[in-house]
């Protein structure tokens, strides 16, 4: 009876990490052609997507360090009014996604936009006045406030847990605030920067949304290009692997500082105790104080939030409200589909993990976890390679139909990439469920799945409605993977608002950007909820 545990569990983590395993199979159909095209690739549009994704990731990661830790350490180390609401205001960009900023910034700033038309009339100018906002410096901006979030949590959290403290102890010692956190502050934070700039780069890898409508020839830009436009599989599966060996590389370095991390943050036992309280500012430093919180927020959030707002109150009329009911139920019955199930996959492997916690089961779950690192782009190229290999081999078996004219296609997709959050989630759940629990249960006769069912699941219901949900959020964002593979009248919010903007139609692309900023904050809710309940008190 125990093979078909762990036959299933082998299964689930075949299936979730197919993608990869068909790009690295992609690579043994090595002929002549398949050099020639490479060899094209490597000569022509190669180097500029390199090039250009290597350079938008630099200016993203100064970027989202210039934004995120000037945040973190004025709302940890100093005190200003305000200061506690800021502390979840600077996280509210989590909920825009970087393709919906990208749309309100170029509504707002663009040659016909309000902001160069008002410009021309009140003071009689003529042309563009504003840089173009469709551009990599453009994009930068846009990612930049969109993810500055990362590197800000993590910051915040690294430092809230000692720097205080040692601050005070440095302060008594003699130094001054410039070198107490330049010496003190700082260091103690450089590993979750790391960890956070990491994430916030993996991010820009797996974009396509804001690439696509600013016209950036990134990877992901030259994957869809290469498979949709070229019609070359080959020649996307190459685009993809290497971007998913810059991926790689960085969750390799996004690791290695979470690991730094823990050790950095787990020395005193003091840590939060109270003996220390942030430094008040007065004067400028506070005006300055207030000027670096509010801008990020400002810029990543409420502004793009008012572009958006502006066409919806200048003309209702033209907003398509009788369709937007039902891209808004694809979006709806997509996300509760692969919540649940991605849920359930989630709750099995951290089950099978706890159970029985042998090589396999950790291999099984290391593969799931790194599911959410992999972009969309190269999902979408891993599940279609084997699809266009059957459909050769069986051309009437028509697999290409059920993974291309259903929502098995989209919704498998979507597990690959989000069961991962989920498993974190359950994860965490398990780490407070104590295991005397569980040795509890079994004198009393209760094994498996009546251990699950029985004691398990009643602890685990609230970690189990945090996975759901995050997941189902993710799923109403996600763009690269649902414009290739969702079936027809199968459009969902996030695919409307991309088709609508790329066709110039901002004002119409409004509605459906606007509800999924609207869905986006419900995690961040529950996060900022989540930070403050963990707060240290002050003596």
């Amino acid at each position: 009876m125990r093979a078909i545990p762990t036959l299933i569990l082998a299964l689930v983590a075949a299936v979730l990490a197919l993608p990869v395993l068909a790009l690295l199979g992609a690579w043994t159909q090595w002929d002549t052609a398949t050099a020639q095209i490479l060899g094209e690739m490597t000569r022509t549009v190669l180097p500029q997507y390199l090039g250009t994704t290597v350079g938008l990731a630099l200016m993203v990661g100064v970027g989202v360090v210039a934004v995120g830790v000037p945040a973190a350490v004025l709302v940890t180390v100093f005190d200003f009014p305000g200061r506690r609401s800021f502390e979840w205001l600077l996280l509210l960009p989590l909920a825009m996604p970087a393709y919906v900023t990208a749309y309100a910034y170029t509504d707002f700033l663009q040659f016909a936009g309000p902001l160069q038309n008002w410009l021309r009339a009140t003071f009689g100018l003529q042309g563009r006045l504003l840089p173009e906002v469709r551009s990599v410096w453009g994009a930068a901006w846009v990612f930049s406030f969109s993810l500055y979030p990362y590197v800000y949590l993590l910051a915040r959290t690294a430092l809230a847990e000692r720097a205080p403290q040692l601050m005070e102890a440095a302060r008594l010692l003699g130094a001054g605030l410039g070198r107490r956190l330049r010496e003190v502050a700082l260091p103690m934070a450089r590993p979750a920067v790391a960890a956070g700039t990491a994430l916030a780069l993996m991010e820009v890898l797996a974009d396509y949304g804001v690439s696509v409508y600013f016209g950036i020839q990134t990877f992901t830009a030259g994957i869809y290009k290469a498979w949709l436009a070229m019609d070359n599989r080959v020649a996307a599966a190459e685009l993809a692997t290497v971007l998913l060996a810059l991926v790689v590389v960085l969750l390799w370095g996004e690791q290695r500082a979470q690991r730094r991390l823990r050790f950095v943050g787990g020395g005193s036992s003091h840590a939060g105790s109270g003996d220390a309280r942030p430094i008040v500012l007065q004067g400028w430093p506070r005006a300055l104080a207030w000027l670096l919180c509010l801008l990020p927020m400002l810029m990543g959030f409420a502004l793009p939030v008012l572009f958006m707002l502006r066409p919806l109150s200048a003309d209702w009329s033209v907003l398509p409200w009788d369709r937007f009911l039902g891209w808004a139920w694809n979006s709806i019955r997509l996300g509760a589909i692969t919540a649940v199930l991605a849920v359930g996959a989630a709750w099995f492997l951290a089950f099978s993990l706890r159970r029985r916690p042998d090589w396999l089961r950790r291999a099984a779950v290391q593969v799931v976890a790194l599911g959410y690192a992999v972009p969309g782009a190269v999902v979408v190229v891993g599940l279609l390679l084997p699809v266009g290999w059957l459909q050769q081999r069986w051309p009437d078996a028509g697999v290409g139909g059920w993974v291309t004219a259903t929502v098995l296609g989209l919704v498998w997709a979507y597990l690959v990439r989000f069961v991962a959050v989920a498993l974190q989630s359950m994860q965490a759940g398990y780490a407070r469920v104590p295991r005397s629990l569980d040795e509890s249960a079994a004198l009393l006769g209760a094994g498996g799945l009546g251990l699950a069912a029985r004691v398990h699941w009643p602890l685990l219901r609230r970690a189990s409605l945090a996975a759901g949900l995050l997941v189902f959020v993710d799923v109403m964002k996600e763009l690269p993977a649902t414009v290739v593979l969702r079936p027809f009248n199968t459009d969902t919010l996030a695919v409307v608002a991309d088709q609508l903007a790329r066709d110039e139609r901002l004002g119409e692309a409004a509605l459906p950007s606007l509800a999924l900023v609207l869905v986006g904050l419900v995690p961040v809710m529950l996060l900022s909820r989540a930070l403050r309940s963990e707060r240290p008190t002050h003596a």
